[in-house]
């Protein structure tokens, strides 16, 4: 919420002045009179550049699951929604989280209801989480669906965690390996080529060709650089086109060895979304469509929306999701088992448990397999440097001849 300067006479006529938060200036004006202060200016304070820059307006996934989790708790303990807000915006250490819950709580207080407060925010709180609360609300079991919420959001982060935490190991040795490169080519380098000149013989191919580029390095990276952060802006462009967004993302799924990593993971996401939305009473279509939409793949949200087409039409789940070629068979005959038997969210959240395992599995194995290689490769890069560099030396007599 922002920030009013306001200024004021009191009941004696004391001039006062001061800063209040508030969603509006009619509110401030309010306050004020109910502490017999006689408003005379009230005005928005501009927030500073230097604020508003370093400002954190965002929420993690961390922060909204510990919000969840403790949301549906307090309910649980039997304290009203407002009650509850108001306890968890007392205790939120993210400032902009805590801006969020201020407005949401003041929203609820003057009668809207929690789903739609928490609407009016859709970078913080997805489909999925609004839909959620919505069927809590009209079913009266709130702190019941929060706490499936909150489970759902400990898996989904945990997923994100594990996919991370196998793409930080080659990040760092990449980084390690392009540091050593440049402090041999910037520094080591420069020293031998000077001896080797003032030896007047003519330099092995490999040695030569070394020396050239450690003479034109500043250029060859700052020209890498340039083309790295140019491919970075060029893809993020691309991806905010639909068309885009959709073709990267397919070929995100048929990357070598993290591909399946990727495609694995979503399919999790998106079992466990249906799951929990078809559990939490959300109408199937409905469920179909914010699954595919919180997938985190333009490919397989195509793919729901397919499916979603056809269910409307009157078929099941499992003939449309085997038609797409996007989801594994064991989840089809999975999800057909469960329409046969009534039983569709348990055997989804069986999916999800499947395919989570296989995450966990994919991660240890791709991170057992990528540090060899990568060890192979960075040796391979600095050996090659290091015996085109001494390579002349090998020649010792006809150096010493030279000089």
């Amino acid at each position: 919420m922002p920030l009013y300067e306001w200024r004021g006479k009191s009941a004696t006529g004391e001039i006062r002045k001061g800063v209040l938060e508030a969603p509006n200036p009619q509110l401030v004006e309010v306050y004020l009179r109910r502490l017999n202060i006689t408003p005379i200016k009230i005005n928005i304070k501009k927030e500073s550049f230097f604020r508003a820059l370093f400002r954190r307006k965002r929420v993690s996934d961390r922060d909204l699951t510990v919000f969840t989790r403790q949301f549906s708790v307090i309910l649980e303990a039997g304290l009203p929604i407002v009650k509850s807000l108001e306890v968890l915006v007392e205790q939120q250490k993210n400032p902009y989280f805590k801006e969020v819950l201020k407005d949401i709580k003041t929203k609820v207080e003057t009668g809207s209801s929690l789903s739609d407060a928490l609407a009016e925010y859709p970078k913080v709180f997805d489909k999925l989480y609004i839909q959620m609360v919505k069927s809590g609300e009209s079913s009266g079991n709130l702190d019941e669906v929060l706490k499936r919420l909150a489970l759902h959001l400990e898996k989904i982060m945990a997923i994100k965690s594990k996919v991370k935490h196998a793409m930080v190991y080659p990040s760092v040795i990449m980084a390690v390996t392009i540091t050593v490169i440049s402090i041999i080519m910037i520094f080591v380098i420069p020293k031998f080529a000077e001896i080797y000149e003032s030896a007047g013989h003519a330099l092995p191919l490999p040695t030569q060709i070394l020396i050239n580029i450690s003479r034109n390095f500043g250029k060859i990276l700052m020209f890498f650089i340039i083309l790295a952060i140019g491919s970075f802006l060029g893809i993020r462009y691309y991806r905010n086109t639909e068309k885009g967004r959709y073709n990267t993302d397919k070929i995100l799924l048929h990357l070598p060895l993290i591909g399946e990593l990727f495609h694995k993971s979503a399919v999790a996401r998106v079992a466990r979304t249906l799951a929990n939305l078809v559990g939490g009473g959300v109408p199937l279509l409905q469920a179909i469509n914010i699954a595919g939409e919180t997938s985190g793949n333009m490919v397989i949200a195509k793919a729901m929306e397919e499916i979603r087409i056809n269910v409307s039409a009157g078929q099941s789940i499992a003939d449309p999701m085997f038609y797409t070629g996007v989801f594994p068979y064991l989840m089809v005959e999975m999800v057909r088992v469960g329409e046969l038997s009534g039983k569709l969210e348990d055997m989804l959240n069986k999916v999800a448990d499947f395919f989570e395992d296989e995450v966990d599995r994919m991660v240890n194995t791709l991170s057992t397999l990528i540090e060899p290689i990568l060890i192979v490769v960075l040796g391979v890069v600095v050996g090659g440097i290091l015996i085109a560099l001494y390579l002349p030396i090998f020649k010792l007599g006809e150096v010493i001849g030279g000089m």
